[in-house]
C-alpha cells in the first residue's frame, strides 16, 4: 500500500513504524473473514482492512474525527487477521499507534474519559483488590454488568505457594487484577511447577505489564509500567539476588504474555532499556510452552476425574499474539484430560480483549454468546481457557465452570 505521510508525521518513530507495516499491506481483505467486528457488523471500516485505510489517511493528513475514532474503538485487537494475513501485517502495532494519535487529536465525551480512566489508573491500583472485596460485600447491589464481573471469593487453596527451593528457577508475573479476582491461578501455577522441580519466584516490584494502559491509548504511561517491570525483574535475571538466576519469565495469563514479549519492540528507540526489553522478551513463555517439561515429569502423578470432559477455548491472545496453537490441549491429553476444541470458530475471539468487554459491552456479548454457541455441541463439565479476562467474560454467560487449565492440572496432581 502506497503511503505519502504528512509533514507531521515524517520521519517521526510512530511515522515510521507505521508507514512500514502500510507497505505491506496489499488489501487483498482476507482480514475481514476472520475478523468478528466485521462478522457482527458488516461495515468495511468496522473491519481490519477499513480501519488501515482509516489509520493511512490520518498519516496523510486528513482530518481524523469521532467517527475514525469509534471505528478503532470497536477494534478488539485480537490479531486474527495477523494470523489471515498473507502479508505479514502486524496490524496490532499499527491499531496501537493509530489509536494513541487519534487520542491526541479527538476529544471524547466527559463519560468516555472518566470511564477509561477509571479502568486505567483503578485496575492498575494497589486500591483494586480492596475494592473487589467491597464489591463482593455489596454484589447483590450492583448492576448486573458488573455482578458478572466479580469473581467468587477465593478458598484456602488460593493462598497455598510451595515453600520447596528447586535449582530451576522461574519468574512469574502476578498481573494487576488476577490477584484479587482469581488468585488460584497464580498459585495453582506455582504448585504444579515445584511438582516438577521448578521453583516459582515473584519479584515484589513488578506490576501491570503495560497492555491496559497501551490499548486505551496511553504509550506513555504503558511505557512506564514495562520500565518498572523490567527493573523489577533485571536483577534475577542477571542473577544478582541469593535467589540465584532465573530461567524464563513465565506468563499465565496470555494477554500479558502477548504484551511482554513485545517489550522489545515498544523499548527500541530507549537508549536505556532497549537491550534489557529485547533480553526480557525473548526470556518471556507462555505457561503452555512449559508443557514438553512438565507432562513426562508429572505424567506419573496426573489423574484428571474420570468422566470429566473440558472444552478449550484458545485465547486470542495465544493463538494470534503468540502464534501458540495446540499446545495447551496436547499437553493434558497426554497427561489424561478429555479435552475439545469447538469445531467451529475456535479462532473468533470470545469478546473479552481486556477492558473491551466494560467499554462495548453489547458486542463483547453478543460474541460471548456465538462462542458459548460453538463450545456447548461439546457437552463439556468444565470450559477451560488461558487467559483470566475470557475466563472471567464466560463464566458472566454461562452456568457450566469456566477455569484456567492450570487449576484442573493442578487438582489432578496425586502425592
Amino acid at each position: 500500500m502506497q503511503t505519502d505521510l504528512s509533514a507531521e508525521f515524517r520521519g517521526t518513530p510512530d511515522g515510521e513504524d507505521a508507514e512500514a507495516i502500510l507497505r505491506q499491506c496489499v488489501h487483498c481483505g482476507f482480514c475481514t473473514a476472520t475478523c468478528p467486528t466485521y462478522q457482527l457488523l458488516g461495515d468495511e471500516l468496522d473491519g481490519p482492512r477499513g480501519r488501515i485505510y482509516l489509520i493511512k489517511q490520518l498519516l496523510e493528513g486528513a482530518p481524523v474525527t469521532r467517527s475514525t475514532q469509534l471505528h478503532l474503538d470497536r477494534c478488539l485487537t485480537c490479531r486474527n487477521c495477523e494470523s489471515t494475513c498473507p502479508s505479514g501485517v502486524q496490524y496490532g502495532q499499527l491499531v496501537d499507534i493509530g489509536r494513541r494519535l487519534v487520542e491526541e487529536r479527538v476529544e471524547r465525551p466527559r463519560g468516555e474519559r472518566t470511564a477509561r480512566w477509571l479502568l486505567k489508573e483503578g485496575l492498575t491500583s494497589s486500591a483494586f483488590g480492596p475494592a473487589v472485596a467491597v464489591g463482593r460485600a455489596l454484589r447483590p447491589l450492583l448492576p448486573a454488568r458488573l455482578q458478572h464481573k466479580l469473581t467468587p471469593r477465593p478458598d484456602a487453596s488460593a493462598s497455598r505457594w510451595p515453600q520447596h527451593e528447586h535449582k530451576r528457577k522461574v519468574l512469574m508475573l502476578l498481573g494487576c487484577v488476577q490477584p484479587a479476582l482469581m488468585p488460584n491461578i497464580n498459585s495453582a501455577s506455582a504448585r504444579v511447577l515445584d511438582a516438577a522441580g521448578i521453583q516459582t519466584l515473584v519479584a515484589d516490584g513488578a506490576g501491570c505489564c503495560g497492555g491496559i494502559r497501551a490499548h486505551l491509548g496511553d504509550g506513555e504511561g504503558a511505557l512506564a509500567d514495562m520500565r518498572r517491570n523490567i527493573d523489577a525483574w533485571w536483577p534475577l535475571v542477571q542473577g544478582l539476588t541469593s535467589q540465584g538466576r532465573v530461567e524464563a519469565i513465565v506468563m499465565n495469563a496470555s494477554g500479558c504474555g502477548t504484551t511482554v514479549k513485545e517489550y522489545g519492540h515498544a523499548l527500541a528507540r530507549d537508549a536505556a532499556y532497549a537491550d534489557k526489553a529485547r533480553r526480557i522478551s525473548e526470556l518471556t513463555r507462555d505457561l503452555s510452552e512449559l508443557l514438553p517439561d512438565l507432562v513426562p515429569a508429572l505424567k506419573a502423578r496426573v489423574k484428571p476425574a474420570p468422566g470429566m470432559r473440558l472444552a478449550y477455548h484458545p485465547p486470542c491472545s495465544l493463538q494470534h499474539g503468540q502464534q501458540l496453537r495446540g499446545g495447551v490441549e496436547g499437553g493434558l491429553r497426554e497427561l489424561g484430560f478429555d479435552i475439545q476444541v469447538a469445531a467451529q470458530e475456535s479462532h473468533l475471539c470470545c469478546g473479552s480483549a481486556g477492558t473491551y468487554s466494560l467499554l462495548q459491552p453489547e458486542l463483547a456479548e453478543a460474541l460471548r454468546t456465538r462462542k458459548l454457541a460453538n463450545l456447548a455441541p461439546l457437552e463439556a463439565g468444565v470450559i477451560v481457557s488461558a487467559n483470566l479476562g475470557c475466563i472471567q467474560h464466560l463464566q458472566g454467560g454461562t452456568a457450566t465452570p469456566v477455569r484456567h487449565w492450570i487449576e484442573l492440572l493442578d487438582e489432578a496432581l496425586t502425592a
